[in-house]
């Protein structure tokens, strides 16, 4: 998928003008087993908007793992002597501290109401994405905790596959959650997968306003836009799962890469 520039002209430099994001109408409960492509289309179609190329879609992950399935019912849980020793700092149930450890590579802080883990996959954030919150609980079957999809960037390119090959144009596709940062309060939008553009864009070798050689510049262009698509999917009881990004340009020259480059190897980590 080459990027949307209204017309057939080569881009050889990222170029933002103006943005549209645009959440998506009408997306109901997802269940496991939903087709997301299906209720996509569905949204669009109430919204009146047809897929362009070069459109951007950004999903967010709770959706997603509930249509994968991603769930845990604590009560098949049973707890380590790990767990259950972290539980006790962290103030938490044992099963939920099982669950994340299984989901982690390790603990990098633990404290009473915060446990800090390096995901499987890198990420590094609180309880390894596994949370309760705006997920339906099933009464007397007991309290379940969803997980973040087990391959995200596969997610990503299989859900824009799937929305391709219904309407002739393939969009570029983020899964976003919100996360904290360090030495930083609040939330933010970061991208778990993505598929169809470049997610870290290398301007290395390009110049700035007065010529000088950007020498390490490179954009993390996918947690960019799932910040911006979280203004709009909120936090809380918005309900809307689903953001059309709009507007963006990058070089034809950069060739499409997944999130999962975002992620800096350990041994390039100076801040643990």
């Amino acid at each position: 998928m080459k990027p949307f520039a209204g017309s057939l002209a080569a881009v050889s430099a990222l170029e933002v003008s103006a943005l549209e994001l645009i959440g998506l109408p009408g997306i109901p409960r997802v269940a496991p087993g939903d087709d997301l492509a299906a209720l996509i289309l569905a949204g669009l179609r109430e919204a009146r908007i047809e897929l362009c190329r070069g459109d951007i879609l950004v999903v967010a992950q709770k959706v997603v793992s509930k249509a994968e399935n991603r769930y845990r019912r604590l009560a098949d849980v049973v707890p380590s002597a790990r767990a259950l020793k972290i539980a006790a700092v962290v103030d938490k149930d044992p099963r939920a501290v099982e669950v994340i450890l299984e989901e982690s590579r390790a603990v990098l802080r633990q404290v009473p109401g915060v446990l800090i883990v390096e995901h499987r996959l890198g990420f590094v954030m609180a309880n390894a994405g596994v949370d309760a919150s705006n997920i339906e609980q099933q009464g007397l079957e007991g309290e379940r905790l969803l997980l973040l999809p087990e391959d995200p960037d596969g997610s990503a390119a299989r859900l824009a596959e799937a929305l391709g090959q219904r309407t002739g144009v393939t969009p570029g596709l983020v899964i976003n959650d919100s996360v904290g940062r360090a030495w930083r309060n609040g939330t933010v939008g970061m991208a778990l997968g993505s598929a169809g553009f470049p997610a870290l864009l290398d301007r290395r070798g390009e110049r700035d306003l007065f010529g000088r050689v950007l020498e390490v510049t490179e954009v993390a262009l996918a947690d960019q836009l799932a910040a911006a698509a979280a203004l709009v999917q909120g936090e809380a009881d918005e309900g809307r799962p689903v953001v059309l990004v709009r507007g963006l340009r990058w070089p034809d020259a950069a060739p499409p890469t997944p999130a999962g480059v975002l992620v800096r190897p350990r041994e390039r980590d100076l801040f643990r």
